[in-house]
């Protein structure tokens, strides 16, 4: 279980609102960039701050991404073509055509939650000539770094991790180079299962768990 204020996910008060509202929201399906570089020699991941007037996950840091629209498609096809357009409109970065997207995780948002996504994560090396850059709005700032330094950051509470993006830099710290996670990713793409916290409580008392 994790303490409320770490507000790794909700307010007190969408948690309350959502528990007064008793409907079950459907999932939007959405898509995120592990965006890497380092090739065989290190791992540095792409992180971009969500503005803090955001409704969902205001000024968390995440991986860039966002939902499904109608022109993407459906099914992976759909998820792909929306994660790459959610790279070039948060980040600034346009991936080559055909550029390999590999599954690494799949996250959905509690059922308690009045915003909710049903998010694939997928890994790819930075194009060469990779320059982000973000529009100030939407998002409003990014950084390159390795999971241990982005951990690390979150422990001393210079920047403030999305749960979901916290769980996987934990996972992705286990390895040394964007190469092997790339190979180990594409070993194990198939047995992916989804991911989906419960909130267990309310108000004050109410806490994440995962499964």
């Amino acid at each position: 279980m994790y303490p409320q204020d770490s507000q790794m996910y909700f307010t007190r008060a969408r948690l309350a609102a959502s528990a007064r509202y008793g409907r079950l929201v459907i999932p939007r399906p959405s898509a995120a960039v592990i965006l890497l570089r380092g090739g065989e020699r290190s791992l540095d991941l792409l992180l971009v701050r969500r503005t803090p007037a955001a409704r969902f996950m205001g000024g968390h840091w995440v991986f860039p991404g966002g939902a499904v629209d109608a022109g993407d498609g459906d099914g992976q096809p759909g998820l792909r073509r929306a994660a790459v357009r959610e790279l070039q409109e948060e980040a600034g970065v346009a991936l080559p055509s055909g550029a390999e997207l590999v599954p690494f995780a799949r996250w959905i948002t509690p059922e308690q939650s009045p915003i909710r996504f049903d998010t694939w994560f997928y890994l790819t090396p930075a194009p060469a000539d990779a320059s982000p850059r973000v529009d100030g709005v939407e998002i409003v700032d990014f950084r390159w770094l390795t999971p241990a330094e982005a951990l690390a950051e979150q422990a001393s509470a210079r920047l403030e991790l999305a749960f979901p993006t916290l769980r996987q830099l934990e996972q992705l710290s286990g390895f040394d180079s964007a190469e092997r996670l790339l190979e180990h990713a594409r070993a194990h793409e198939h047995a992916i299962r989804p991911v989906q916290p419960r909130i267990v409580g309310e108000g004050e008392a109410a806490r994440i768990v995962l499964p």
